[in-house]
């Protein structure tokens, strides 16, 4: 059987792209699945939607509005965030509500996520 030229390049590049995305653009018509895990927390505070996620290695994968923020283990057990490192907070929602006040009414920089990041510095750590 003879395959027309179009229909095998249409065939190889969908599987290319299923292949690269991991399927992810195949299921964007389905269905949303349940998450694996509960979130840890989600809830309003201070005017903003924060939420907790197990992350990779249960490491915490905090959102506020939408966006990242990379919370630190402190050598107590606590943890800090960039925007309040200076006070060690006792669990990941605690370290997240003190980062929520120390926001005030400004947005959560996209560089937030990012480690190392303090006020100041540069999505690579390097400060002035």
């Amino acid at each position: 059987m003879i395959v027309p030229r179009r229909v095998a390049l249409r065939s190889l590049f969908t599987l290319a792209v299923t292949a690269f995305t991991g399927g992810a653009l195949a299921r964007v018509g389905a269905r949303p699945e349940a998450p694996a895990t509960p979130p840890l927390f989600d809830e309003m505070y201070g005017g903003r939607r924060i939420r907790g996620l197990a992350g990779p290695g249960g490491e915490p994968l905090v959102l506020v509005d939408g966006r990242p923020l990379h919370l630190m283990r402190c050598a107590d057990g606590g943890w800090v965030s960039p925007i309040d490192h200076y006070e060690s907070c006792p669990t990941p929602l605690a370290a997240t509500r003190a980062a929520v006040d120390g926001l005030g009414p400004a947005p959560l920089s996209r560089f937030a996520a990012a480690h190392g990041v303090h006020e100041g510095g540069s999505p690579r750590g390097v400060h002035a």
